[in-house]
Formats: structure tokens, C-alpha cells, sequence
């Protein structure tokens, strides 16, 4: 009985040591695109390199049309002999996590982006809106060290509007 008391101790104690070790994150490659240009204009989407380790993410675009009804796609991905899902395919109203913030996934995004983001109110968006200086994002939940891939499609109204592909390389401090 105290064998099986230890083993959970030793358990428990080896998820908090893989857990509590801080990754190093660096974004390399960023790259937006707009399916309907009469919707959105993209007027940049790119990182800044400001030394070996650190790079910022900037991103400038116009909602030409007035949009009430945002649907955001979150698919995160892995390299391993090509990209593969990983973690997340997820679907989340955003008009409606801006009313309640509710969706865990959806927070967690938001959590690493509402600093430093223009978007911060509820639906409807129309004008310019902007990510500016985005660098080391806090990523809360333990994964191994590797090269990812974060897809963002936004939707609007039912009709995918423009995409937002981040590339980043993740590794845990030695």
C-alpha cells in the first residue's frame, strides 16, 4: 500500500518538474493571406528579428465591410515529416468569446494576444486592426520541444475570409 502512496508521489512530483520548466519559444516564419480582398486588406504580416532569440510579431489589416458574425479556426500543428495535427482543431464563435470569455481554448489565445492587440471588443469589426510587437508568448499547457504550426482562419459570415499561418520552434530550457 505505501508503494503504491510513493509511486503517485513520484508521479505526481515528475509532472510538476516537466511542467514547471520554462520553454523557449521563437517564432520563424509568419505568413497572412486574404481570400476576399473586398473583405479584408492586409497591409503587413511579419516578424521582426530584433536578435538571434527574439523576433516580434506584426500584423496590420482592414475589415472593409462591417462583420458581425467572426468564426475563428484554431489548428495547432507539428512537424514530423510534414506537419501533422497536434493539439488543437477547434472552432470557437468569437463574437461571442468577446461577450463572455468562457472557452478555455479560446482564452488561452486570447490571454497571449489581448495586450498587444487592437481587437478588444465585441462584435461588430470594421476599420483597421492590428497585432503589434508580439514576441515570447506564455503558452500554459506542457509540449514538447519541436517545430509547430499555429493556423488561424478567420471566418466571417459563414465565408473564410483571410488566414494567419505563425511558424514557431518551441524548446525546453536544458
Amino acid at each position: 500500500m505505501n508503494y503504491k502512496l510513493l509511486s503517485l508521489g513520484v508521479f505526481l512530483f515528475a509532472i510538476f518538474l516537466v511542467g514547471s520548466e520554462a520553454p523557449f519559444i521563437k517564432m520563424t516564419n509568419a505568413k497572412c493571406q486574404s481570400y476576399n480582398k473586398s473583405w479584408v486588406e492586409i497591409h503587413y504580416c511579419r516578424l521582426k528579428a530584433y536578435s538571434r532569440n527574439k523576433t516580434s510579431l506584426n500584423v496590420n489589416l482592414t475589415v472593409l465591410e462591417t462583420a458581425n458574425n467572426i468564426h475563428l479556426r484554431l489548428k495547432l500543428m507539428k512537424r514530423a515529416n510534414g506537419y501533422k495535427p497536434f493539439l488543437w482543431d477547434y472552432t470557437v464563435d468569437a463574437c461571442e468569446f468577446m461577450r463572455k470569455r468562457n472557452q478555455p481554448v479560446a482564452k488561452i489565445f486570447w490571454n497571449m494576444i489581448k495586450d498587444v492587440s487592437t481587437v478588444n471588443h465585441t462584435c461588430p469589426y470594421v476599420g483597421l486592426q492590428s497585432l503589434n510587437d508580439f514576441h515570447r508568448p506564455e503558452i500554459p499547457v506542457p509540449m514538447p520541444s519541436g517545430e509547430y504550426l499555429l493556423l488561424l482562419n478567420w471566418i466571417f459570415d459563414r465565408k473564410p475570409q483571410f488566414a494567419t499561418n505563425v511558424y514557431f520552434t518551441l524548446v525546453e530550457d536544458p
